[in-house]
């Protein structure tokens, strides 16, 4: 039987712990607090818990590492646990720079190794569900997509806001519209700590004539989770706080020279309540068992990279486009599978 070693039990890592325990793979948690050892003990009975990653990393029983510790130590315990022959899951983003990410994805060929990305949504039922309905031609041509994801807190001191969200919402667009943006800007503010950015907007231009646009914050009043497809035929709108996906048959048409809404009540789509993170775990295994790449694999985490740090750029020069590289847009280099 696979078995799975997890590194850092905090707030999201005790997620990923009990999924695992769950499922009956989990071989031990490392964590190098005594609070996370708690809570790795408390999480999943009866499993070895160690505080030295080292050890975690060379114990020759685990086939799989998964990394849920803060954001700036993903490359160097990626590349560890890479170099030590594990399969390796790691939370998103899968670095803080295109280069470290690069230089991860071509280590997990070199060592024939799985590199898996933590784009949790990707595996969300919902998100599915709407996949689906986009590439069956429901909603008809994709014309605008934009994502809300807002609340008050978890206030991150070693990322910004675009960092710690905007990954999710960047990985379902990337998917849902099967291509790179040539053109990036981004523009945000800083309130509580000097140079981190608590709200940011960026707006992606895709070569179809398709625009995104993203919405995060963590000085929001309310919490929303909303993602809006808007077609030529249809519209849908994905909730996730109220678990709901709606299709709007609404639409322009024109009539006598002018545009005339059309509106509908909307009808909401079923889909399944299995947990996205479960089916993210499982999905972990699979790769492992059949040595297939993962939906989000290290080059899907990739393409996230180029466009958050596009966004950065431009955040940083106060929404000045940034346009990616032609060879980052080729389909051999960025196909979405």
């Amino acid at each position: 039987m696979t078995k799975i070693s997890v590194i850092g039990c905090g707030h999201w890592g005790k997620n990923l712990v009990r999924n695992f325990h769950q499922l009956g793979v989990l071989h031990a948690v490392c964590d190098v607090t005594e609070a996370g050892r708690a809570t790795a003990a408390a999480t999943a009975p009866g499993t070895a818990i160690v505080a030295d990653v080292t050890r975690a990393l060379r114990d020759p029983e685990p086939r799989g590492i998964v990394i849920a510790t803060p954001a700036e130590t993903h490359f160097e315990l990626a590349k560890q646990a890479l170099q030590a022959g594990k399969d390796v899951f790691v939370e998103k983003p899968l670095a803080l720079s295109l280069e470290q990410g690069a230089a991860l994805v071509r280590l997990a060929d070199q060592r024939r190794r799985i590199l898996m990305v933590g784009h949790v949504l990707e595996y969300h039922p919902g998100i599915l569900a709407l996949r689906r309905l986009v590439e069956q031609g429901d909603l008809g041509k994709v014309q605008y997509i934009y994502s809300n994801r807002l609340s008050l807190g978890k206030v991150r001191r070693e990322e910004n806001i675009l960092w710690s969200f905007a990954p999710h919402d960047i990985a379902v667009i990337l998917r849902l519209l099967g291509s790179m943006p040539f053109a990036v800007t981004a523009c945000g503010g800083a309130y509580i700590q000097p140079n981190i950015a608590d709200v940011t907007v960026t707006h992606l231009l895709f070569d179809n004539g398709v625009r995104a646009h993203i919405h995060v914050s963590w000085l929001h009043p309310f919490k929303e989770q909303r993602l809006v497809v808007i077609g030529s035929r249809k519209m849908a709108s994905f909730d996730d706080v109220h678990k709901r996906l709606v299709v709007y048959d609404q639409r322009v048409e024109w009539q006598e020279g002018q545009p005339i809404p059309v509106r509908d009540a909307g009808i909401d789509v079923p889909y399944p309540a299995d947990e996205p993170l479960r089916l993210e775990c499982e999905a972990f295994l699979a790769a492992i068992q059949t040595r297939r790449p993962p939906l989000t694999d290290g080059r899907s985490g990739l393409r996230v990279l180029r466009v958050l740090q596009a966004a950065q750029q431009s955040l940083v020069t106060n929404g000045q486009p940034v346009h990616l590289p032609i060879a980052a847009l080729a389909p051999s280099a960025d196909h979405i599978a």
